[in-house]
């Protein structure tokens, strides 16, 4: 799938809320502490791929297993990617993306980075700016490569939640 970003849209949040209650009908069973939306499509003003990424609080990936089935069953496609710490999904299809769903153990390190980082973006228009400029450009430079992409990203990631720590 090619690298196409979108400017914000203001629908990208309603598509949350409306998935958001569609996955708690659906497998609220496994959820543990919340479900959030976060990537870019979370933070206001954000150029973004337009696919919502959602991340849904569970016990553990063990114990979360069986949703994964339920969600095959209900138009999301499992693919086996960062086994280690989360379930992945996106739907409707790997060619044509509209959601990415990250079953991951609440509160787990990941689960934390990825709010902190949500949240700075949300509150430091600077570095939102700062990250949305990279997007652009490695998006420019690596439209055919998307896991490409997404690693050249780490770097700038690192760097803000490290300054966050040592902040």
């Amino acid at each position: 799938m090619k690298v196409e970003l979108s400017s914000y849209d203001l629908n990208w949040p309603k598509a949350f809320q409306a998935e958001r209650g569609f996955l708690q009908e659906l497998i609220g069973d496994w959820r543990v502490g919340t479900i959030e939306h976060v990537g870019s499509t979370a933070v206001p003003g954000m150029v973004a791929k337009p696919v919502i990424d959602i991340m849904f609080g569970v016990e553990s990936l063990p114990a979360s297993r069986a949703a994964i089935e339920i969600l095959a069953r209900n138009g999301y496609c499992h693919s086996p990617y960062k086994t280690d710490v989360m379930h992945w999904f996106c739907k409707p299809s790997p060619e044509m993306r509209t959601h990415h769903l990250h079953l991951i153990p609440y509160h787990s390190a990941l689960w934390m980075e990825r709010i902190a980082f949500r949240d700075i973006l949300r509150n430091k228009p600077d570095v939102a700016r700062e990250y949305a400029e990279l997007k652009q450009a490695l998006a420019a430079d690596m439209a055919d490569d998307r896991e490409a992409y997404t690693q050249q990203k780490w770097p700038f990631i690192k760097r803000v939640l490290d300054d966050a720590k040592n902040g």
